[in-house]
């Protein structure tokens, strides 16, 4: 398996896999890979409903996602054809753009508008203003987007400056800073969204499998609630 962005090449052959029980030490490719997320995402469907329902702060019951622009994985990339967001609708029609952004290229702003715009421009020919469905922009990045005001898990959406009335629902991004999890709420970790950046930001066999298994035993309770005494 071969993977190319700009200059770098990441060889992964399938043979070389380590075996998940009982492989030990550094973890070769995390989560944060840009590679390593799509192809979680894009072939693990229950992983995938179970990350947006966290972000969104949704029951997963009866929830279905579905990847609308999936790739060939295992084929060779170059940084300029290697589509980095997963997107994917909801069986209620809601629309989810999903990245991975290790690096601050100082155009996340732009960027993660640019996506949720081109996600929201939905409506066919004869179809209704109203009937536009809810679009979500979800950006796990491992820095800190606006220095002055740090923040672990932001929602931005559209408002009125002056009385901060919401100017409509259906346009949000969401902005998940992996390298500040120290300043996850007590409703973050209620949802377990510190605990998938944990999972992400895993670097050894050992703590990824301390990690799954917490949040196995918390989908077996069906409850979204992760302790962070669980993992202390």
């Amino acid at each position: 398996m071969i993977y190319t962005k700009g200059k770098v090449t990441y060889y992964m052959e399938k043979s070389n896999v380590p075996d998940f029980e009982t492989a030990t030490g550094t973890i070769d490719y995390g989560f944060t890979n840009d590679y390593v997320f799509r192809k979680i995402l894009q072939e693990n469907n229950d992983v995938l409903k179970a990350l947006i329902c966290s972000i969104l702060h949704m029951k997963p019951d009866g929830v279905e996602v579905t990847v609308t622009n999936p790739i060939s994985l295992g084929e060779t990339f170059s940084a300029k054809d290697f589509i980095l967001d997963v997107r994917v609708v909801l069986n209620d029609g809601r629309l989810i753009d999903l990245e991975m952004q290790m690096t601050n290229e100082y155009n996340w702003p732009d960027r993660s508008i640019s996506y949720a715009s081109r996600n929201f421009d939905q409506l066919k020919r004869g179809e209704y203003y109203i009937d536009a469905k809810p679009v979500h922009s979800i950006g796990f990045l491992n820095f800190t987007l606006f220095e002055d005001n740090p923040e672990f898990n932001a929602l931005y959406q559209l408002l009125n400056v002056k009385t901060k009335r919401l100017y409509s629902e259906k346009f949000s991004i969401h902005v998940i800073d992996l390298s500040r999890i120290d300043l996850a709420t007590e409703e973050d970790r209620h949802y377990g969204i510190d605990r998938w950046a944990k999972l992400f930001k895993t670097k050894t066999w050992e703590d990824l499998r301390m990690i799954t298994k917490i949040m196995k035993q918390c989908k077996k309770l069906r409850t979204p609630y992760i302790s962070s005494t669980q993992t202390q």
